[in-house]
């Protein structure tokens, strides 16, 4: 059993659009009820988001809905075993998991890490070890995304300059490379968005390929509390699309992932 941290700290924040923070959401994957209460104890006191699951399928569900910005994972689940987890999630989830597991033997450990956990953590275990971990693998998964982050996107006949805050016809051959073709936006035309469509556009964009849950647009966007008012990111998805897709009922970048998010397409 895990000892209970003292003095918390705050977790790392998420830098929002515009500047905004808001707090990174953890999501705990283990069965074993009093260790999990101690998990959600101290990560709500350091200010996280937690969602928790006690089986693999349910792990995976609330990954794909809710995809959190990190997860503690245990092996030993009632379903499927945590490698399994790992290895379903690793298709396309690619923030960090930490393994939490009683299996102590280096074949474990090597077999967890080569399927692609970031760390492993063995029960029993010090709380300030594990949140200390935490943080090493959510900063620096922060410094690798924010060094991959694009600047610039094509949606459409649209060239989104991120840095700018500028929406702008695509070049000729821009165009092109999105597929666009026919009548378009004039030579040097621009777009205005509204701020929040711009914050929930920057949201998909800087992640490009990769589908956003729905909670997580909400929450990166309106704040804590959003979760459920998925009519607000369908009203402004839509409104997004008329602007920038060439066939708005048909697009083919800002893509919705029915029951789980969005993703844009390259």
């Amino acid at each position: 059993m895990a000892e209970l941290a003292s003095e918390p700290r705050p977790g790392d924040p998420r830098p929002g659009p515009e500047g905004l923070n808001y707090p990174n959401g953890i999501l705990i994957v283990e069965d074993e009820a009093d260790l999990v209460r101690a998990l959600r104890i101290n990560l709500r006191a350091r200010q996280y988001e937690v969602l928790t699951a006690g089986t693999g399928r349910e792990a995976l569900a609330l990954a794909a809905s809710h995809p959190p910005d990190a997860i503690i994972l245990d092996l030993g689940l009632p379903d499927i075993d945590g490698t399994e987890v790992i290895v379903e999630l690793r298709r396309w989830y690619h923030a960090p998991i930490i393994v939490l597991s009683g299996r102590t033997s280096p074949g474990d450990k090597i077999g967890a890490l080569d399927v692609g956990a970031d760390d492993y953590v063995t029960k029993p275990f010090a709380m300030a070890e594990l949140l200390a971990r935490l943080r090493a693998v959510l900063r620096r998964d922060e410094r690798e995304a924010n060094h991959n982050q694009p600047r610039q996107a094509v949606v459409g006949q649209w060239l989104v300059d991120l840095t700018a805050h500028q929406v702008s016809r695509a070049t000729a051959s821009a165009g092109a490379a999105a597929g666009a073709s026919g009548e378009g936006p004039a030579e040097g035309e621009t777009l205005r968005l509204t701020p929040t469509e711009w914050r929930i556009l920057e949201i998909l964009l800087r992640r490009p390929g990769q589908l956003v849950g729905s909670a997580q647009i909400l929450t990166g966007v309106w704040g804590p509390g959003f979760q459920q008012r998925t009519n607000y990111l369908r009203f402004h998805m839509a409104r997004l699309r008329r602007k920038l897709e060439d066939n708005p009922a048909r697009p083919r970048h800002l893509r919705t992932e029915p029951g789980m998010g969005y993703r844009y397409q390259p």
